[in-house]
Parts: C-alpha cells; sequence; structure tokens
C-alpha cells in the first residue's frame, strides 16, 4: 500500500481550489457557465458547496497522488505527461458522453473540460515537482 504526504496533497488542492474558482468567475467563463447552465447567482456562494468542492478536488488530488507514487513520477513533464493522459482518459471521455447523449452544450462541456485539465495539471505538477525535490516526501 502506498504512502502519500497529505501535506502535499493540500497544498495542491489549496492550490487548484483557487485557480478553478478564478476559472467559473466573472473574469474568465463565469458568465457564459451560468448562462449556458441556467443557473441564478444570488451574488454569494453557498458555504456547503463551497466545502463539497474542497472535499472532491481532495479527493482528486489524493487519487492522483497514489498514482505518482506507484507510477514514480519525480518530473514536471512525466506529471504533466500522465495528467494530460488522465484528462483524456476520464473528464473528456465522460464530458463528450454528456454531449452526445444528454445534449449538454459543448460550450458549457468545454468549459467543464478546461477546468478539469487546470485541476489535474496542477495538481500532478505540485505533486511531480514535490517529488522530484525529495522522493520520500509523497511517500513515506
Amino acid at each position: 500500500m502506498t504512502k502519500v504526504n497529505y501535506f502535499a496533497v493540500i497544498v495542491a488542492v489549496v492550490a487548484t481550489f483557487i485557480v478553478s474558482s478564478l476559472w467559473y468567475s466573472p473574469l474568465l467563463f463565469g458568465k457564459p457557465f451560468m448562462e449556458l447552465s441556467g443557473i441564478v447567482s444570488n451574488g454569494s456562494p453557498n458555504p456547503i458547496k463551497i466545502v463539497g468542492e474542497l472535499l472532491r478536488t481532495f479527493i482528486l488530488a489524493n487519487v492522483l497522488a497514489h498514482l505518482a507514487t506507484l507510477l514514480k513520477i519525480v518530473s514536471w513533464h512525466s506529471a504533466l505527461s500522465l495528467g494530460i493522459w488522465l484528462w483524456i482518459g476520464f473528464p473528456v471521455i465522460l464530458l463528450s458522453g454528456s454531449i452526445m447523449w444528454q445534449n449538454v452544450p459543448w460550450q458549457l462541456a468545454a468549459i467543464h473540460a478546461g477546468d478539469w485539465l487546470q485541476k489535474i495539471l496542477i495538481i500532478m505538477l505540485i505533486l511531480g515537482m514535490w517529488r522530484k525535490s525529495s522522493p520520500a516526501l509523497l511517500s513515506s
């Protein structure tokens, strides 16, 4: 069984949460996301949804940390390569299915796909660089 340094995971979660929050903000894709989703904002984020998103991101980072440990990812390019393959194999495939079978607008799926790409790549970069600086820090 692999052991994971949860400090590295927490750093990755916080960084990813910040970038993802910016992704869905009015500065980037917040307005088209809300229009395409049919969501009406009351102006303040729901604390329960924030906790839920942090938990989802923690689970994702934890799974990716285990993969990075099992695959002995110790460089940024290996981390990015794995991240891109995981993104293609999972979020892209799942989102393309929602376009095909649930009539989700491709623009909405593209916004989500971009968010998933940045999430996976940020987590993998942080974990990969952490292992490169000290492989014993990620798995102990």
